[in-house]
């Protein structure tokens, strides 16, 4: 297998990119920045025709979910100074239902298509009530209405009245057709500006706005040869928008990282169909370098791209081969009832006696991957999920367990648990408890047994915790153990083909 460094990273086009000031970029193409926290930003450009005074403008090229507050109009070259004297934003585009609703109480005509022979006709019906409201609109337009032979059947919830000679109709009776739109009829989601320029001018302005409906998030593929644990690593990112917008052409990039948000009061949210929004940040200058965003990091696709609305996009951003990732064998013996001693300390479990007497008879397999360049990795990896695959005496690779892992720096080690050691077993039981309240101390012994059904040696770490009280000694033990923390100590205990170890100690508490 050829080994390359991940450091040849820096040849594949989709990297890192430092930051820039939006005042040096003047760019037609619309530029988004996503965040995997369910949120973007959206750079784009609004061609403006300017008199001096007063100007009323509208744009009309914005997400569904624009957070209004976050709205940026500037002159990305200073030349001209912007004032907004007011914004105002229109979601509700035309649609069946907004219609319907703006014609309640009058008459029009609903088209009747023919069937079985019988001829197209047109029928009159007074709208009693549209049933519309602007949230199940708001469903309507992401999803489409529904056709039933030839006629449009409102979702449940927004059933409307029509009255057809005399008597009431509980949907509509044919195609609706309506007047002509009137002047202020939005098409789709619109900002308006009352805008106030010092002097005539004709320039692009730059809008900059933060979005709900955008994520991003990391995957990673991981396979193994038969024998041996040297890996081949491929990292893709999975772009979904849900902005309901389409973004031609646009240039891409992707944040990683924890970023604070407040969530808002913004009634959009009760939407089924809003997502969150969060502030807004400068997008990066186009050049292939290595190097963090403020405190988080920031990628690049390497050539401008169309995202669609509702359209989920896979792109690979790190492929990488050689990489060792050590093979780990634990066991932890202690089966604890989460409901009633929650997680391990000593102040839920120094009074409970029958505390980690119940045995968990697993073997945890875990992964260790250590993220350096001596390793052919060596970059910041986005929180994402992490498959592993072995290749099988076939030369096909097998789904061998995955998990998730978080935002990790260079130089940090993954430590990632893949499932269960079918051949490896073990068994705790606690042979021995004392107690003493007045003289304020517990004595305890446990047997461990590990069992290696393997047809090859392993070494299995056994993990204790220890508990009950911050003072504590082992006063005896088979096997030396090895200390990790201040409340845990850990056996690494060698295993032959079919072998059967057993490993007893007695821990001293006192108070």
């Amino acid at each position: 297998m050829a080994v390359e460094s991940i450091s040849l990273m820096k040849k594949l086009p989709f990297l890192f990119l430092g930051p820039l000031s939006l005042a040096a970029i003047c760019q037609a193409q619309p530029a988004v920045t996503i965040y995997n926290q369910n949120f973007g930003t959206v750079r784009d450009m609004v061609p403006l025709d300017l008199k001096a005074g007063i100007n009323d403008v509208r744009f009309s090229e914005t997400t569904a979910h624009v957070e209004t507050d976050s709205v940026i109009l500037r002159d990305p070259r200073g030349a001209v100074a912007l004032r907004i004297l007011e914004q105002n934003y229109r979601n509700d585009p035309v649609s069946a239902g907004l219609l319907l609703s703006l014609n309640e109480g009058k008459v029009i005509d609903f088209f009747v298509r023919g069937s079985e022979g019988r001829p197209d006709r047109t029928v009159k019906g007074k709208i009693i009530c549209s049933g519309y409201t602007p949230h199940s609109d708001a469903a309507m337009q992401r999803y489409g209405n529904r056709y039933y032979q030839g006629q449009m059947v409102m979702n449940q919830g927004m059933t409307p009245i029509i009255e057809v000679e005399g008597q009431l109709m509980f949907s509509l009776p044919g195609e609706p057709r309506f007047p002509s739109l009137a002047d202020d009829t939005v098409l789709k989601p619109t900002l308006m500006w009352r805008l106030h320029a010092e002097k005539a001018a004709k320039l692009d302005a730059e809008i900059a706005y933060v979005t709900g409906g955008m994520s991003w998030e990391a995957a990673y593929n991981v396979t193994s040869p038969e024998k041996g644990d040297i890996l081949d690593l491929s990292g893709w990112v999975t772009m979904d928008n849900q902005s309901g917008k389409t973004f031609t052409e646009a240039k891409v990039q992707l944040v990683a990282g924890d970023v604070a948000k407040l969530e808002g009061n913004d009634p959009r949210t009760a939407d089924p169909f809003a997502t969150r929004a969060a502030g807004f940040a400068a997008s990066p200058a186009p050049q292939v370098t290595e190097k963090a965003f403020d405190e988080y990091h920031l990628y690049s696709l390497p050539l401008p791209t169309t995202l669609h609305d509702r359209e989920t996009k896979q792109v690979e951003f790190v492929r990488a081969s050689g990489v060792k990732a050590e093979r780990i064998y634990v066991y932890d013996g202690v089966k604890v009832d989460v409901n009633r001693y929650g997680t391990y300390n000593m102040y839920n479990v120094r009074d409970q006696e029958e505390y980690g007497t119940e045995s968990n008879p697993k073997v945890a397999v875990m992964r260790e991957i250590k993220n350096s360049e001596a390793n052919h990795l060596g970059l910041p990896l986005p929180r994402g999920k992490v498959r592993f695959y072995r290749q099988d005496d076939e030369g096909q690779a097998q789904f061998v367990g995955e998990n998730l892992i978080d935002h990790t720096p260079k130089d940090e080690t993954l430590r990632i648990y893949t499932g269960n050691a079918f051949d490896l077993a073990g068994e705790r039981k606690r042979t021995n408890f004392s107690r003493d309240n007045a003289n304020h101390w517990v004595d305890e012994t446990f047997e461990i047994k590990l069992r290696n059904h393997k047809k090859e040696a392993v070494e299995v770490r056994v993990v204790e915790h220890l508990y009950r009280w911050n003072n504590w000694e082992i006063k005896q033990s088979s096997a030396v153990h090895l200390k990790t923390d201040a409340q845990t100590m850990e056996f690494r205990t060698p295993l032959k083909p079919d072998e059967e170890r057993t490993i007893t100690y007695t821990v001293h508490y006192s108070w």
